[in-house]
């Protein structure tokens, strides 16, 4: 999440590439990511970080947030989440 936005400006899209390949060469194969977090940024981040050895990994990301409304809050209605999933899987 930090890499890509939240808690100060993001990092370089290298140095994240990096850090997050760095941490599989370490034995992590869990990552998790949400579509809020840039928004959508982190989710093409960890998908082009991890590209190399995504068979080896499991990738889970949060979604349900409504960030086309000016309002932000929830959207759990099944077309948006349809419209998410159908998104995600083309990282």
């Amino acid at each position: 999440m930090s890499i890509s936005a939240n808690y100060g400006p993001p990092a370089d899209k290298d140095q994240g590439i990096k850090t997050i390949r760095t941490v599989y060469e370490k034995g992590v194969t869990f990552f998790d990511t949400a579509e809020v977090y840039g928004p959508f940024t982190n989710e093409e981040l960890v998908g082009e970080a991890l590209a190399p050895f995504r068979d080896k990994v499991v990738i889970a990301s949060k979604f349900g947030f409504d960030l086309e409304s000016s309002e932000g809050g929830l959207n759990s209605r099944q077309e948006h989440i349809k419209k998410v999933v159908e998104a995600i899987a083309g990282f």
